[in-house]
Parts: structure tokens; C-alpha cells; sequence
């Protein structure tokens, strides 16, 4: 059931509307107000939402992505529109055509990554593709044709630069590639980061979201601002940076997630006839980052962890990314039934002041919760699109039909806010955001 407001075909109908405008041409914007340029892994869902409406478009917004991939394989975490202001850090503070032999020549990109969910968009376009005519298909297929080498750079990329102990997870330098910028994953690894002198700069996020509580404090943004000087004095060069970095931990959410869009890419690999070489590189991959995942976690209840390289500790949290194994996989029966039962239970899913049942960023139980402040509690409809999806993968449509209707049931207002108060259901952060949108066209398509 969806909560009284707009009916199912109401609410596709305003999310398809959404996309189109706030559609650029070739890129969509990942909010007009609060991000007016393109997101790696909000692109990726983009094309998700897109992909039901126009096999065409989707592939588009795939495109402009991967047109602007560095030289060594990485996908940037923003891809910046031509002539289009509004955000910061803007593209002089990023200075990636100055600083970074890597960085491509005729667009301005950030110096960082984003999760690479992008294989789960690849195989969304090819399933509806399947539903067209010939000439839809053709589209599909010819993107796979032109762009599958640069999916083998990104994914290459990823597990030699980002792994380079070979233990199976993705190293970070900055929490900002998590995608879970203020995330309590990344307190301690922050406390550690000791910014010296900043550049001046005036925040353009607060002076759209107005409500303080809802956004990453001043103090914090002075350690992202810095984390970024370092990069710029490394030259984002992938051999100096993990010498040169205060942050650096290895993120076990994003290495469920590549180990999952390693399968999924070696999947499409086979149908489509791809080199045998690089299929079974995808497999290894997915196995190799499936066992990081797993060596990280609490043997009893399977909780998974990050790691702090520069104190050399675990990371343990109350958040969504105790839940990676149930992405990628790999834990035995009983640990998975219990981790299961956590995300389901009074910790999570089933808290009984929650207003929709619907994983919250972090557990209303922790001492980090906060349940207004951006990834320190709101509920983020992306996050329970992808674990429906991943669900569903693992064949456990029931759990995945729950959070659907859930979710349906969250976004029936129709503002298709970037995140959700948990337990009044409040819209927060900014509005119109284009990967909201595109998770109920995914669901109702």
C-alpha cells in the first residue's frame, strides 16, 4: 500500500516529470538546487529510473559518465556542467586539468571516486532493452560494444589501485567516496585529520538547506577542504597518495558493493560475449573483494567492519554498512540469519518508532544517531532501492517486495526528497532529487 497522497501511476508519472527536468541534454543534475551537475553513482541510478522510460537516455547519461573517465581507469565522483555555478568545492578548487596527468582534458571532474554501482545500470539497461524492438536492443548492445573496455578500466582500476595489500577491500582517502559523507564510520578516522590552512571558502549547501541539523557541520568541512589540499599536493597521483593522505580506510560497504558489480559484469560478460579473459578477471574479483567482506566480520552475528589504516583499528558502527555481506554474499547460513534478523529487528528495520519500515543510515539505538543529519540517521530511499534490489538478486523476493512497498510508501508525497526523517517521515535535505525519483520509476516499472 502506498500512504494516502499520489497514486502509483500519480507518483511514476511526477518522477518521470522530475527527470526530464532536470535534465541537461546529455547529463542529468542530481538535484537542480543543492548538486546542479552529475554524480557518479547518482548517474548510475539515474539510468536505473531512466532506463524504463528511454533505453536511449539511459545510455546517454552512461555515456557523458564514462566520456569523462580518467586516463588510468578512475571514474570521478562529479562530472561538472559547462557554465553551470551553484556548488562547492567547484572545479578551481578541485584543479584536476592543472594538477592530474590522469585527468581528461575537455572536462572539468572532481579528484575522487564514488561506489561503482554502475554495472547494476549496465544490466537495468540491457533487461529493458530485451523488451523493445531491434533498434532499442541495437542501442543497448552498441553501448556494451563501445564502452565494455572502459567498465574492465574502472573495475581494473579499482582492485589494483584501491587494493593495493590485496586483502580484499577498497581503500578510500577521503569519506566522501563512501557516498556516506558524514557517515559515523568515518568519526575516528576524522579526528585524526588535523587540517592546516585551509583556503578560504563560502559553503554553498547551507544557503539551499537551511536547517543546520540536516547538513555536515563547519568543523567537518574544514577536514574535507584539507583531506582535499593533500590530494592537490600529491597531484592525485595513485602512487603517492597513500603516503600523502590522513584518511585512509578501507570501506567494507564499497567493496560488498564491487564484489557484487564484479558478478553482475562477468554475468553480462558471458551473455554477450565478451573476452573470456576478462569474464574470468570479474569472477576472481568477486570472489577475491566477497572474502575481504567476510574477513571483516563478527564470526556470531556477521557484522561487517571497516578499517582505519593509519590507527590500524577496526571501525565498528551501527550503520548500513554492518550489512555489506548481505550484498555481496559469502557468510555462512547462521551468520547470515542473524545479520538478517538484525537488519529486519527492533535495531533497524523494525524499531517501532519508525514511521516506514526502512533501513535507517544509522540504528536509532546508537549513541551516533542523529535523526535529522544527513547520513547520521535519515533514511535514504536509494539505500533501501539498492538493498531491494540486492535482495532480490539473492533471491529473497519477499524481503525485497517488503522494502519496495515501503519504500513506495515513503514517497508517496511526491517530493522525492534526497533523505527522510525516520520517524516523523519528514522530507529532508534537498528536493527533486533526480536518484529518488529514479528508484520509484525502477519500482513501479
Amino acid at each position: 500500500m502506498i500512504d494516502p497522497g499520489f497514486t502509483p501511476t500519480q507518483l511514476a508519472a511526477r518522477a518521470a516529470y522530475l527527470l526530464r527536468g532536470n535534465d541537461l541534454g546529455s547529463m542529468t543534475t542530481a538535484a537542480p538546487r543543492l548538486y546542479p551537475h552529475m554524480w557518479s553513482w547518482d548517474a548510475a541510478f539515474v539510468a536505473v529510473g531512466l532506463a524504463p522510460l528511454s533505453v536511449e537516455r539511459a545510455v546517454t547519461e552512461l555515456d557523458t559518465l564514462l566520456s569523462a573517465q580518467w586516463s588510468n581507469g578512475m571514474i570521478p565522483h562529479i562530472v561538472f556542467a559547462n557554465g553551470v555555478d551553484g556548488y562547492f568545492p567547484g572545479p578551481a578548487r578541485w584543479a584536476c586539468r592543472q594538477l592530474a596527468a590522469h585527468a581528461p582534458a575537455g572536462v572539468d571532474t572532481s579528484g575522487i571516486t564514488q561506489p561503482p554501482v554502475h554495472a547494476i545500470a549496465v544490466q537495468r539497461i540491457l533487461d529493458h532493452a530485451r523488451r523493445h524492438g531491434r533498434s532499442t536492443r541495437a542501442v543497448a548492445e552498441e553501448f556494451l560494444d563501445r564502452r565494455w573496455p572502459d567498465l574492465m578500466r574502472w573495475h581494473r582500476w579499482l582492485a589494483h589501485a584501491r587494493d593495493r595489500d590485496q586483502n580484499g577491500r577498497i581503500m578510500l582517502y577521503h569519506g566522501w567516496e563512501s557516498g556516506m559523507d558524514n557517515s559515523p564510520r568515518w568519526d575516528a578516522a576524522y579526528d585524526n585529520v588535523i587540517a592546516g590552512s585551509v583556503p578560504p571558502y563560502r559553503r554553498e549547501d547551507v544557503t539551499v538547506v537551511t536547517d543546520a541539523s540536516q547538513r555536515p557541520t563547519n568543523g567537518e568541512y574544514d577536514r574535507y577542504l584539507w583531506l582535499l589540499e593533500e590530494m592537490k599536493s600529491a597531484r592525485y597521483d595513485d602512487d603517492v597518495l597513500p603516503a600523502k593522505m590522513s584518511f585512509a580506510v578501507e570501506d567494507v560497504f564499497v567493496s560488498a558493493i564491487f564484489s557484487m558489480a564484479c558478478d553482475v559484469l562477468a554475468v553480462i560478460g558471458e551473455e554477450h560475449s565478451r573476452p573470456n579473459s576478462d569474464v574470468r578477471e570479474l569472477y576472481y574479483w568477486a570472489d577475491h573483494f566477497r572474502r575481504g567482506v567476510v574477513a571483516t566480520t563478527d564470526e556470531r552475528t556477521g557484522a561487517a567492519r571497516d578499517f582505519d589504516l593509519r590507527s590500524g583499528r577496526w571501525i565498528s558502527t551501527e550503520t548500513l554498512a554492518t550489512f555489506a555481506p548481505l550484498l555481496c554474499g559469502g557468510l555462512d547460513r547462521q551468520a547470515e540469519r542473524t545479520l538478517l534478523h538484525t537488519f529486519e529487528g527492533p535495531r533497524y528495520c523494525s524499531h517501532p518508532d519508525l514511521r516506514y519500515a526502512l533501513p535507517p543510515s544509522t540504528s536509532p539505538v546508537s549513541r551516533d544517531f542523529r535523526s535529522r543529519e544527513y547520513w547520521r540517521g535519515p533514511v535514504w530511499p536509494v539505500m533501501t532501492w539498492l538493498f531491494s534490489w540486492a535482495f532480490a538478486r539473492r533471491g529473497w523476493a519477499e524481503r525485497s517486495l517488503l522494502l519496495r512497498a515501503e519504500g513506495l510508501r515513503q514517497a508517496a508525497d511526491g517530493t522525492f526528497a534526497e533523505y527522510y526523517e525516520p520517524f516523523t517521515g519528514e522530507p529532508l535535505g534537498s528536493m527533486q532529487q533526480s536518484w529518488t525519483a529514479a528508484a520509484v520509476l525502477d519500482w513501479l516499472g
